[in-house]
This record gives C-alpha cells, structure tokens and sequence, in this order.
C-alpha cells in the first residue's frame, strides 16, 4: 500500500504538465502520455478499481474493454478524425467511473464494459490527437497501451488491499476532479 502510495506521489509532478508537447513519437512518449495527465490518470485507475470491487470473475473485461476501445480512438485521431466533445466525454468519464465507485456500484456487466469502451474510445482518441508527428505511432501506441495496462492493475491492486470505504473516497475524489474541471 505505501510503495502504491509513493509510486503515486512520484508521479504527481509529471502530471501537472497536463498535455504537453511529446516531441518525436517514441516508446517513451506513448508511456509517459498517459501519466501526464491527471484526467487519465485517474480515469484509468478508476476502471481498474471497478473491475476489482466487482469481486467478478469476469471484472477483467472492464480494462480490455477499455484498453481495446482506446486504441480503435487511437487510430481515429492519428488518422486526423476527432470525436466530438472528446473533452467533456474525458471529464464525464471521471465523474461517472468516480460516481460508480462512490456509490459502490461496481457490477462488471455489460453495461459497464460497454460504458469502459466508450470512454477507452474518447480517452484514446486524445491520445491519438496528441500524437506527435514525427518518429513511430506503433512505439506510441505501444507505450501508452503498457501504461495504460499498468494503471489499470495499479486501480485494480488497490482495490484489491483497500477497505471499501477507501475505495469510495477515491471515488468521490475522482468525481469531485471531474466535476470542478468541467466546471
């Protein structure tokens, strides 16, 4: 729980870069993008906390959903086609993942995969707008699949050792961020 903890904290200022320019698209870019900004950060976490809470064999679906999703968004925006409100729909998924875990709503059904997929798909498809323009996209990708991958099994450990009641308050953070950077 404290290496989690520290790990975290290790992060923090890297993340108050928001989205910066990533210079040439690289392994290294694509696995720092997702750490680089909070709305990410906490959304991915979110997912795999969700997945976990469920106590379902079949909460590992939620991240694939997710993972799977991002890169079809990916694709579209490297191929220059921007969803629309893919800002709001960023910030409506932590107000929602967030909500979710609050409310300790955490069934793993179809709803929620479907729900996972949909935002994997706008959060990819920033990913894949912000993409630099030169070096290799398949490195990118890559990079922010695997880190993606690793903040939802950091979402998923934590539920994993947390008390429900620890779980809720991240929700209710998670939430709480979504709602203020919208507003």
């Amino acid at each position: 729980m404290n290496k989690t903890l520290t790990a975290l904290a290790a992060l923090a200022p890297v993340a108050a870069f928001a989205h910066p320019g990533h210079g040439e698209a690289s392994l290294t870019a694509g696995l720092l993008h997702p750490v680089t900004g909070w709305d990410h950060l906490l959304a991915m976490m979110a997912v795999g906390m969700l997945a976990m809470a469920g106590k379902s064999q079949a909460g590992w679906r939620l991240p694939l959903a997710f993972v799977v999703a991002m890169v079809a968004g990916a694709a579209l925006g490297i191929a220059g086609l921007a969803l629309p409100v893919v800002e709001p729909v960023i910030l409506a998924s932590m107000v929602v993942l967030g909500g979710l875990l609050a409310a300790s709503m955490v069934n793993t059904g179809n709803g929620l995969v479907l729900l996972c997929a949909l935002f994997g798909l706008f959060h990819g498809n920033a990913h894949g707008l912000e993409a630099p323009a030169s070096g290799s996209v398949v490195s990118f990708i890559s990079g922010f699949v695997l880190t993606s991958g690793l903040l939802h099994g950091v979402g998923w450990l934590a539920a994993r050792h947390w008390h429900d009641v620890l779980l809720r308050v991240f929700g209710f953070a998670v939430a709480g961020v979504g709602l203020l950077a919208a507003i």
